[in-house]
């Protein structure tokens, strides 16, 4: 009875649906294991190929300065530990190679493509642990749409604004030292300085500021950015001091001119 059931399950048209059903189910997941090991050795490679390649460059542009395996010496700091994000950031705005020494290393032309600075990132990165490059997840024009940008106002005034000005114009600090303008910087150049904290600038880790918070302050600079003050001309965004210069020389230098001519036309 049992052999005879048997035979008449392998009659049944369901039999052959759940052997076609079972045959995809091996094939398909054959496939997909044999896809994700050939993608992740191939990521692997590529990794491994853009550390190589970050090698080279290194020891051509940077070794004089901060030695052949990025210990450090005279001239240049360790680069151990600094991770992706701070090579990113000091080669993508053009920082590095430095030209000169002084007070600070300034903004220059970028003398690298962005797929080489990718691969010094990467061969930095492998040196040892350290902050990573953003994604997209927190500095992409979308992430940044999501932001609020009240919220970050009020972050920047409270962590940065003494140094870079309420509105990210930039000030002076000691020393010949200066905060540069913030007008016209990438979302992940300033998300990069705020983690890795470049020359005088403070490090805001994620205890500090959450990825969150970094992505409401660049939303905020970004509005400021894209819309002109309503209370007229703004004399650079540089606050009072300006402001109170300009009333001084032309406001009250008009008065007196206005009140000389005014007792010489009396006379």
């Amino acid at each position: 009875m049992t052999k005879q059931k048997m035979n008449n399950a392998r009659r049944s048209p369901f039999a052959a649906i759940l052997v076609i059903l079972a045959g995809l189910l091996i094939s398909g997941g054959g496939y997909a294991v044999a896809s994700s090991a050939v993608t992740s050795s191939t990521t692997a490679q590529t990794s491994q190929e853009a550390i190589d390649a970050g090698k080279k460059l290194f020891l051509a542009n940077c070794a004089s300065c901060h030695g052949s395996n990025a210990e450090g010496g005279n001239m240049g700091p360790s680069l151990i530990g600094v991770g992706a994000a701070s090579v990113d950031f000091q080669v993508g705005t053009g920082r590095m190679p430095g030209q000169a020494s002084g007070p600070q290393m300034m903004k220059k032309p970028v003398q690298f493509t962005e797929e080489q600075t990718a691969q010094l990132a990467a061969y930095v990165a492998s040196l040892a642990p350290g902050p990573s490059i953003p994604s997209e997840e927190w500095v992409g024009e979308a992430a940044l749409a999501k932001g609020d940008t009240t919220h970050g106002g009020e972050l920047f005034r409270i962590n940065c604004a003494m140094c870079h000005n309420a509105v990210g114009a930039g000030g002076a600090l000691t020393e010949g030292k200066f905060a540069p303008r913030l007008e016209g910087v990438e979302a992940k150049h300033i998300y990069e300085a705020m983690v890795i904290g470049p020359q005088n600038m403070p490090v805001f880790n994620d205890a500090n500021l959450t990825p969150e918070d970094k992505r409401d302050i660049i939303s905020y600079l970004k509005y400021v950015e894209a819309n002109p003050s309503a209370g007229g001309e703004e004399l650079g965004g540089l606050g009072p001091v300006a402001e109170g210069l300009f009333v001084w020389i032309f406001v009250l230098g008009g008065i007196v001119v206005i009140t000389i001519w005014l007792g010489a036309k009396s006379n």
